[in-house]
């Protein structure tokens, strides 16, 4: 069994590490194609999404990604919307509690998903305005690239 508590804190310090002074189109520019970089140099096949305040910035799907991904986004971003953390935290707590996520009634399955790979873009001193995820990888190898790029941009 996992250690659940350990990955627990290092999401919870990843997301208040994370975070940028501002944002703007060109900031999700450089950010979608940092994850499009690092995902061709792994060999990887993704899609990518930079969603800021309801308004898609950036997405682009490499060639060769299913076409469900994109549904994948959508409810993965409804997940940090919904509680305001990444959507990798929200799934693992909920194993860790030993609620199965995808049973909690008001929540329909359909609309979200807490599988990780949807990452909040917060604003120091002002809070989430939007969400950069990466779909199509195993859930952690999701959320690792999304970090790893996050890392990179905000050097």
């Amino acid at each position: 069994m996992e250690n659940y508590a350990e990955l627990l804190q290092t999401l919870t310090q990843q997301e208040e590490e994370l975070q940028f002074t501002a944002f703007s189109s060109d900031t999700a520019l450089t950010l979608g194609l940092k994850i499009v970089e690092l995902a061709k140099a792994k060999q990887k096949i993704i899609t990518v999404n930079i969603t800021v305040n309801d308004k898609v910035l950036f997405h682009h799907a490499m060639q060769g990604a299913a076409a469900d991904q994109a549904d994948w986004i959508r409810r993965k971003n409804n997940v940090v919307a919904r509680f305001g953390r990444c959507s990798f935290y929200i799934g693992i707590d909920h194993k860790h509690r030993g609620v199965a996520f995808d049973e909690i009634k008001y929540l329909d399955p359909q609309d979200y998903a807490a599988n990780g790979g949807a990452f909040p873009i917060t604003i120091k001193g002002t809070g989430m305005i939007g969400t950069v995820t990466v779909s199509g990888l195993r859930q952690a190898e999701d959320h690792a690239l999304a970090v790893e790029a996050l890392r990179a941009v905000l050097a």
